[in-house]
C-alpha cells in the first residue's frame, strides 16, 4: 500500500521537508502523485530511502549518493553488505571506547588502577579497514581528480589559493568572539568547506566535523590557526560542527 509523505516522514523519523528536497533533486522520486497532488511512496521507494540513509550515516553527501545509486553498475545488495561491515567496525570501536570510559571513571574514583596502555585502549586513528573498500568502490575517482587538480597548480595558482585560505582565516578571526552559529560565521565556514572540497579532496560533513575537532586536538593545527587570533581554532571547530550537523537543511535552503 502506498504511503503519503507525512506517513513516510513519521515512519523514518525525518522531516517532510527533507523528503520534498530528495524529490526535488531527483534523489528519491515517489512512484506516484495522486490527483490531489499528494506524493505516494511505494515499497520500492522505501527500500531506496533506506539505502540513502545508510549512505548518509556513513558520511556520503547527497550529490555523491545520487551518482552512486544512478550508476548502472550499482548493486543494492553489495552496498548493504559493505554498509554492514563498516557499521560493525564502527560499533566495535565505540564499544571499546565505552569500556575505556567506564574503567577511567572507576580509576578516578580510586576503585581500580589503569595502566598507561589501558587509558588509551580504543583510540584508533587508522582508517576503518572497510573505508578503503568503500572508497575504491564509490569514491576514489572524485578524490583522485581533486588531488590531480591540486598537483597541477602553478606556483602562482598555489599562492592565490593560499591567499584565499588566509582571507577566510582572517574573516573567521574577526567573528571568533561571537556565536559560531551566527549567519556570518556559518557563511565563512561554508566558504572554508567549499574551498576544501574544491581543492583538497572529498570532505563530507562528517569528515569536515572531525577535521574541526583535529584543529583543537592537534597542537600543531591549533598553533598555526591561532596565529590569526587566539581561540580561532576552537571557534572554527564549533562552527564546523554546527555546519556539519545542519548540512542537509542548509543544502536544501540553498537549492530550494
Amino acid at each position: 500500500m502506498a504511503m503519503k509523505v507525512k506517513e513516510v516522514a513519521d515512519l523514518v523519523g525525518i522531516s517532510v521537508r527533507t523528503l520534498h528536497y530528495y524529490d526535488q533533486i531527483g534523489l528519491l522520486v515517489p512512484d506516484q502523485v495522486n490527483e490531489s497532488g499528494y506524493r505516494l511512496y511505494s515499497d520500492k521507494n522505501l527500500e531506496m530511502l533506506q539505502q540513502i540513509l545508510f549512505f548518509r550515516e556513513l558520511g556520503f553527501p547527497l550529490k555523491k549518493i545520487k551518482e552512486i545509486i544512478e550508476n548502472p553498475t550499482f548493486d543494492q545488495q553489495e552496498a548493504l553488505v559493505l554498509h554492514r561491515k563498516m557499521l560493525m567496525e564502527k560499533r566495535r570501536r565505540i564499544d571499546q571506547m565505552l569500556e575505556t570510559i567506564d574503567k577511567t571513571i572507576r580509576h578516578l574514583k580510586g576503585e581500580i588502577d589503569m595502566t598507561r596502555e589501558e587509558k588509551f585502549k580504543g583510540f584508533d586513528f587508522s582508517r576503518n579497514p572497510y573505508e578503503q573498500e568503500a572508497r575504491q568502490r564509490w569514491g576514489n575517482e572524485a578524490v583522485d581528480k581533486a588531488n590531480t587538480k591540486l598537483g597541477a597548480l602553478s606556483k602562482a595558482e598555489q599562492g592565490a589559493l593560499a591567499d584565499k585560505m588566509n582571507e577566510i582565516y582572517r574573516r573567521l578571526a574577526e567573528l571568533r568572539h561571537g556565536s559560531p552559529e551566527s549567519d556570518e560565521a556559518q557563511a565563512a565556514i561554508k566558504a572554508w568547506y567549499d574551498l576544501l572540497n574544491s581543492n583538497f579532496g572529498s570532505y563530507p560533513p562528517e569528515v569536515f566535523k572531525a577535521l574541526g575537532q583535529m584543529y583543537v586536538d592537534d597542537e600543531r593545527f591549533t598553533a598555526n590557526i591561532d596565529q590569526f587570533g587566539e581561540g580561532l581554532a576552537a571557534f572554527m571547530r564549533d562552527a564546523m560542527a554546527y555546519f556539519a550537523d545542519n548540512y542537509e537543511s542548509a543544502e536544501a535552503d540553498d537549492d530550494c
